[in-house]
């Protein structure tokens, strides 16, 4: 075999594998990890800025559900939250075989599901918003109880998938990629026991929505670096 034929022969092996069926379903289900976080970051900051009455300091992005452009948010919630369960199912195919394969992938998965949930079960209305809502925390329905004990559920699945994910790099030798994934699973807790306490305070709000951004920002990252994995793969 020449030299042409033997790299043309490389070529033409390396083509096989970019257009190997499995892989590319695996690469397809790990992009929609890559856009859900900065599709629900951006939506979510947008409908802020926009929408009357809305202080990032005082109110959770969640009360963005309720008024006449709360379709907006519960929208952005059910589909960002679909994407993610796209991506858990991606996550698992590419993490397999090997550490984390199983529970990482469930666990984010679970984390995606609840977010669809909260987007069915709005919170209530609170804090003066939307525009005419008394100051105060207010009543809680039934949905908003569900809304919730969904986040509470998701948001606990999402911070032990951080250190489940952790481990597994970790174990591969990636130890930034190790420390980034703690990190993040440390912050995310710590802004997620800072709102669950009921401060209300301006710093644990703010707290809360950084270590929102934060984890949606990992999620991308992972998400990014395994499909370039799968790609080279």
């Amino acid at each position: 075999m020449t030299a042409l034929q033997a790299t043309s022969a490389g070529d033409g092996a390396e083509a096989g594998r970019g257009c190997d069926p499995a892989t590319s379903v695996t690469r397809t289900l790990l992009a929609y990890g890559v856009i859900a976080g900065p599709i629900y970051v951006l939506v979510s900051v947008t409908e802020g800025l926009t929408r009357e009455g809305f202080d990032f300091s005082r109110h959770a992005w969640s009360l963005l559900a309720n008024g006449d452009f709360g379709w907006i948010h519960i929208a952005d919630l059910v589909v960002t939250g679909l994407m993610t369960v796209a991506f858990a199912v991606g996550l698992g195919r590419a993490l397999r075989p090997g550490r984390g394969a199983t529970w990482a992938p469930r666990l984010v998965g679970a984390y995606g599901t609840s977010m669809a949930a909260a987007g069915a079960f709005r919170a209530d209305p609170a804090l003066g918003f939307p525009v005419g809502t008394p100051a105060g925390a207010g009543e809680v329905s039934w949905h908003g109880t569900l809304h919730f004990v969904s986040g509470g559920i998701g948001f606990t699945c999402l911070i032990v998938a951080c250190f489940v994910t952790g481990a597994r790099f970790g174990r591969e030798g990636r130890r930034g990629w190790a420390v980034f994934s703690r990190i993040t699973g440390v912050l995310f807790f710590a802004g997620f026991a800072g709102i669950a306490s009921g401060g209300g305070s301006v710093w644990i709000n703010l707290a809360f929505t950084a270590a929102v951004v934060l984890v949606c920002a990992w999620i991308s990252a992972v998400a990014v670096h395994l499909y370039r994995r799968a790609s080279h793969s």
